[in-house]
């Protein structure tokens, strides 16, 4: 039967991938679904989503700033906008439901679909609700969360523990695998290997860390790097790799010594395999791949989002022994040690392994997808 949903959010690869998986358990589930993504205008989704095989249509909707700037004063013209915009795609496409999976997008589709009647449904990605999705979730007919004591945030009878969707193909390596992957990124598989990652957009304070320690070892650390810096950040770490001795460009990647560097990592399947430990920001799409597979990791708080959501994200894994953390205004001395303590306690390391992957929920785009459709055969 051909059923039409509508699926909206992004800005972030962990908001799109999620995304994506959703659709994709949709589509296994009812082959004939005619899925409708809805994006903010100038986002990442606006590329990633088309080249999955989606159709997309973009909001002139965009974020407050923190600061005071002139932009923030386009705000209340821009959501209007994109409430009339919501409207007429609504009242074109006919959606039998719509999906929020967060980010710009998301909330002027969901309130105008529940202005309208249509049933919604919320994936929450974080541990700690921000508050359009608190006040969307009054009149969502389900929310689906990762984490325990959402109660606090939504009415305790609509929500779902689903855990946080992700790419299908990851999950925990073979030994063989972990031999291929270091092969693709021309590494030893007898060294450590750390792979260091700051999101689809880079992380300024990973990147100001890595050309500390680069131009104070010339790229010679005693384990390998594979290093995420962003698209945004491309010439300034083409810059300091011109400037080691030694530095070349193979595959792709910016190479010196035992670090690899891209500006943006299209197989993490190989980059996750090949790692012992990784360093990363702790998003909630993010931290639900590293379960997946089952990676010792320490995290590193974003201090620069909402009601520091990122900092609730981790403390949920670090509390059950499933990971590390650095606070970010620690990371110019206190990164390296961390990294030099995980990686010289193997132990320590697997336990952390252990623990992470118990918290893996692999199949929560495949529930999510279930409850979207029951969502509206009910």
């Amino acid at each position: 039967m051909q059923h039409r949903i509508i699926i909206s959010g992004g800005g972030t690869g962990g908001h799109i991938f999620p995304a994506l998986s959703i659709a994709g358990a949709i589509k296994e589930m009812e082959p004939e679904t005619e899925i409708l993504f809805v994006g903010a205008e100038g986002k990442m989704e606006m590329e990633k989503v088309p080249a999955a095989g989606y159709r997309i249509i973009g909001l002139p909707v965009a974020g407050l700033q923190r600061r005071l700037t002139l932009s923030n004063l386009s705000i209340p013209f821009k959501v209007a906008k994109s409430l009339m915009k919501a409207g007429n795609i609504i009242r074109d496409f006919r959606p039998e439901a719509v999906v929020g999976v967060g980010g710009y997008a998301s909330a002027p589709m969901l309130w105008t679909a529940q202005n309208k009647g249509i049933p919604t449904l919320i994936q929450e990605q974080n541990s700690y609700a921000g508050l359009t999705n608190k006040i969307l979730g009054r009149k969502a007919r389900k929310i689906c969360v990762a984490y325990e004591g959402m109660e606090r945030f939504f009415p305790a009878d609509r929500i779902m523990f689903t855990g946080n969707p992700i790419r299908s193909h990851l999950r925990p390596c073979t030994e063989e695998e972990r031999r291929a992957a270091l092969e693709w990124f021309g590494l030893s598989p007898d060294i450590p290997t750390v792979l260091i990652v700051g999101g689809s957009g880079g992380c300024g304070t990973f990147n100001s860390f890595m050309e500390a320690e680069c131009r104070k070892t010339g790229g010679g650390f005693p384990f390998q790097i594979i290093w995420q810096s962003g698209k945004g950040y491309s010439s300034s770490v083409s810059a300091l790799f011109s400037s080691l001795e030694g530095s070349t460009e193979e595959n792709g990647m910016r190479c010196c010594r035992n670090v690899r560097n891209c500006d943006f990592i299209s197989r993490m399947d190989m980059a996750f395999a090949a790692a012992d430990i990784v360093v990363s920001r702790a998003g909630a799409g993010t931290i639900s791949e590293l379960c997946a597979v089952g990676k010792a990791t320490i995290f590193v708080p974003s201090p620069n989002v909402t009601e520091d959501h990122q900092t609730h994200n981790a403390m949920a894994l670090v509390e059950k022994d499933a990971a590390a953390l650095v606070c970010d205004s620690r990371v110019p001395t206190g990164l390296m040690p961390e990294i030099e303590r995980l990686l010289g306690d193997r132990a320590a390391i697997r336990e952390m392994e252990k623990n992470i992957l118990a918290l893996a929920r692999p199949q929560a785009a495949s529930v999510i997808a279930s409850e979207v459709l029951k969502l509206i055969k009910h």
